[in-house]
């Protein structure tokens, strides 16, 4: 499945078109892409959750996806997204490799999660970035997400930020 991202504002003559597979979570890009953010957000804050430690199965379909993105050959990209419970999802370890960043591919990942979550009958869906990671918090805030008390025990808030989105029937 090959179609152009939705960030209109990139210049059509630099504009990517990624693929997106879906990929167990051991894959060895997801393998490598998760560990690229961690070692991201080790830079970041000096510490960060080791992708290792999630369970595979979080993200085994019907109730979880995780996927990976690609421009030509190249993995360039990943997330997941799996049900917390009830019509809750939660996604999870959305990024995308710095050469391949500005050209819409994270929100591509994120509506494609979306869709999946819609579609196992999730009505909302939580994520968590750091508060240093301003692309991340500007890509959530751009496409409707808002800050909610922290659904993870043991977060330091002046870390972690937390947030929302109600998904409905104008969402992906």
């Amino acid at each position: 499945m090959t179609s152009k991202p939705t960030a209109p504002d990139a210049p059509v003559a630099i504009r990517l078109t990624p693929s997106v597979t879906a990929a167990p979570y051991g894959h060895p890009d997801a393998r490598r892409l998760t560990q690229a953010l961690r070692a991201e957000q080790l830079g970041l804050y000096g510490f960060a959750d080791d992708p290792a430690t999630t369970p595979e199965a979080d993200f085994e379909p019907p109730h979880g996806l995780f996927l990976i993105a690609h421009v030509g050959e190249e993995a360039v990209g990943c997330g997941g997204v799996r049900l917390l419970g009830g019509h809750t999802a939660e996604i999870k370890r959305i990024y995308v490799s710095g050469e391949a960043r500005g050209h819409g591919i994270g929100r591509y990942l994120l509506e494609h999660l979306e869709r999946h979550a819609v579609s196992c009958g999730a009505t909302r869906v939580m994520l968590e970035t750091g508060r240093r990671n301003t692309a991340a918090l500007a890509l959530y805030h751009r496409t409707g997400y808002l800050p909610c008390p922290s659904y993870v025990a043991g977060r330091d808030h002046q870390v972690n930020r937390a947030m929302t989105k109600s998904l409905g029937s104008s969402s992906p």
